[in-house]
């Protein structure tokens, strides 16, 4: 089936949609103050990382003939760059407006972000105290002229631009920001109140450059392309693919501009010189206001009294313990953790059990992304110590978590774990851990699979399913897994898991023929972060047709447009942007006792399904399948924080959305209650035990009497 271009839509321009919604969480009343402020932080930094990595792609490709032709719109790689310098400028300008908002209604409680201009009295003497006394003395600065180069510009790093008279002549002087020094100085006094390092340099740039007037000045950021790959030629060193990866890293920082952001328009010399220098043109050039780099935010809150924080900051919520009987591994019920409603602690438990445990004979996981500080590898390198195998996989090309990957192979091969990296031109993105256990000879699984990262901070802050099972055909699937990674065999099929990239997309298009076969008694209904494959586009616009009910939940990026007359008038798109980051991948097929449901690792991407080993496990257990159909219902009855798509690729709230459920809010509600139910039991079990234990002894003791 096919239809032009009426019903998709161009990745980028649907994930510049995405970022928007992030924004406007900046301007929701429902929104603390403080946590507007951090999500216009979240939306940088994502800006940031589209320019490095998606436009820095499209720029590769744009150099590199610009023959290859999005599938979803027909248009080239330069003129997708061409919509996106389009589609970004408006979004500059909203997010300088939100910001503005946001800084003054923080400065009425006590929050400031201080400008140079407006210090006054001892304010004004403290910093340039500490430019003479702490910033000064640790500068580099540089003039540019013939006996001077332009020198490397670094990716993400302020810079302050000076236009410099040279007796007849104007020359260009550079400032990098020190690394030495943090980019905001918090000034003594009452409340919270802080000035940027770049505004300080720049306020006082005249006495780097003591022989030169001073025409004008700037401040300036330049973002790199970011998208480097093993397998590219120009960056691929011989030997070792964990040294590989090393190099491959530090060329990255070396890599060409692809945007240039600065303080107040460029103008005259200093934008001739930086655009030539540079290599920027016009429309890659952007005026931003708010600062350039806010990873300052995240820290203000710890500077903040109780007050403040209960006042400006989102009501403190801990994950949940949940207790089951399945660490009693390997017979006990299956469990589904959900976080960040739920806490990791319980799978950690298990880890740590197994290494422990004289039965356990093997663990085996793979590992995507890790937090810097991670108790996961502390037993699977004590599993090791104490004599078990211990298989990990890590994805060393795990973007920008690179070089924290290289460092936790390293520690656990000491430690005597079994390391693998996976394959050229596949990254291994599934989440899977099996631990196997003899018993009188025989081996006994279980099994954890998950939608998300084994990362303990992101744990807390992304939503992800976790299931552990005792089930034992999946367990030899994973074994049977673990097997293929091991010889590098890509082309396996399995019983009961769907893996990519050699049978997933084929599974999950011939799920989405069984329910075509139903007509208008079937039901498809996917929750995933991004949709971009266009087979599985095509195929459920062909669902559309045939009458099936579609209902989709997609965080990001949706190149399936619905509501199209004739093409995708039974699909519906929703989007929800929230205090947590929606990252679980559902995927559910039909209703009732034929309902087949999954939770995934994979997104409907083509990279996921061509180009990645990810892995879906079937939900068989009857109260967990329950469970997710629960959490489903409730995502879609979201009336507070979900966002439909439209037809024309707009997304609309619902009109009572100041009044409506927020999915993330009930789940919150739904784990506290839970944990006081366990902990009632807990408790009553306790009380019991205690009773019984009195009643014994006075029974003992009666009878000593008689």
């Amino acid at each position: 089936m096919t239809a032009g271009f009426s019903y998709t839509q161009n990745r980028e321009l649907s994930w510049l949609k995405f970022n928007e919604r992030v924004l406007e969480e900046a301007c929701a009343d429902e929104v603390p103050l403080y946590e507007r402020l951090k999500f216009i932080a979240i939306f940088t930094s994502n800006l940031d990382e589209f320019f490095m990595v998606r436009v820095g792609s499209l720029y590769d490709m744009s150099m590199d003939g610009d023959t290859q032709i999005d599938n979803k719109t027909g248009l080239s790689p330069s003129q997708q760059l061409e919509k996106i310098y389009h589609a970004v400028e408006p979004l500059y300008k909203k997010r300088d407006r939100y910001f503005r908002e946001v800084e003054s209604a923080l400065r009425s409680r006590g929050i400031a972000d201080m400008k140079i201009d407006e210090l006054q009295g001892d304010d004004a003497v403290f910093v340039y105290d500490y430019w003479r006394s702490c910033v000064l003395p640790v500068l580099s600065p540089q003039i540019v002229d013939d006996h001077h180069p332009f020198p490397f510009v670094a990716s993400k790093a302020p810079y302050v631009a000076v236009e410099l008279q040279k007796k007849k002549r104007t020359i260009l002087g550079l400032i990098p920001m020190p690394a030495a020094l943090p980019l905001v100085l918090f000034l003594p006094g009452r409340g919270i109140r802080y000035v940027h390092l770049e505004d300080i340099v720049c306020r006082f740039a005249e006495e780097a450059f003591p022989a030169y007037p001073v025409l004008s000045r700037n401040i300036f950021c330049v973002t790199r392309n970011a998208d480097i790959s093993p397998e590219d030629e120009e960056f691929a060193p011989a030997g070792d693919f964990r040294e590989k990866m090393k190099k491959l890293v530090k060329q990255r920082s070396r890599l060409a501009p692809v945007r240039l952001e600065c303080a107040h328009p460029l103008k005259g010399f200093l934008f001739d010189t930086l655009s030539e220098k540079l290599g920027l043109s016009r429309p890659q050039i952007y005026v931003s206001h708010a600062p350039f780099l806010m990873n300052y935010v995240y820290g203000l809150s710890q500077k903040m009294d109780e007050e403040t924080q209960r006042a400006l900051c989102y009501r403190p919520f801990q994950p949940q313990l949940v207790r089951n009987s399945v660490f009693d591994f390997p017979r006990g019920q299956d469990v589904l953790l959900s976080y960040p409603y739920e806490s990791m602690q319980p799978f950690l438990r298990l880890v740590r059990r197994a290494a422990n445990d004289p039965g356990v004979t093997s663990i085996q996981i793979t590992i995507y992304r890790l937090a810097k500080e991670a108790k996961l590898i502390d037993y699977l390198c004590a599993a090791a110590e104490n004599g078990k195998e211990v298989l990990a996989l890590i994805e060393l090309r795990a973007r920008f978590d690179e070089q924290n990957n290289i460092d936790w192979s390293e520690r656990l091969e000491t430690a005597g774990c079994r390391v693998i990296y996976g394959f050229e031109g596949f990254k291994v993105h599934s989440k899977v851990c099996l631990i196997t256990r003899l018993e009188h000879g025989n081996p006994r699984y279980v099994t954890q699979i998950a939608t998300g990262n084994y990362n303990e901070k992101t744990a807390a802050q992304y939503t992800d399913l976790s299931l552990i099972t005792a089930d034992q055909n999946i367990g030899r699937d994973a074994a049977e897994f673990f097997r293929n990674m091991s010889i590098g065999n890509l082309d396996e099929t399995y019983k009961h898991l769907m893996v990519a990239p050699n049978c997933m997309k084929s599974r999950i298009m011939e799920l989405i023929d069984e329910e075509m076969q139903k007509g208008k008694d079937g039901q498809i209904i996917f929750k995933v972060n991004s949709v971009t494959d266009i087979d599985v586009i095509n195929k459920l616009a062909e669902a559309s047709c045939a009458g099936v009910r579609i209902m989709m939940l997609v965080r990001g990026i949706c190149c399936l447009l619905p509501g199209v007359p004739g093409h995708t008038e039974n699909i519906r798109v929703f989007s929800i942007v929230g205090r947590y980051l929606e990252h679980s991948r559902i995927y559910s097929f039909g209703v009732g006792a034929e309902q087949k449901l999954y939770i995934s690792s994979a997104d409907l991407m083509t990279r996921n399904m061509q180009r990645r080993v990810e892995v879906a496990v079937p939900i068989y257990a009857p109260h967990i399948r329950e469970r997710i159909n629960h959490i489903l219902d409730i995502y879609f009855r979201d009336t507070a924080k979900a966002r439909e798509l439209k037809s024309d690729g707009n997304y609309e709230r619902d009109p009572q959305y100041k009044t409506g459920l927020s999915a993330q809010e009930q789940f919150m509600a739904e784990a506290l209650e839970n944990a006081d139910t366990e902990k009632q039991r807990g408790e009553g079990k306790m009380h019991r035990f205690l009773r019984e234990k009195v009643t014994r002894w006075y029974r003992s003791l009666t009878s000593d009497l008689d």
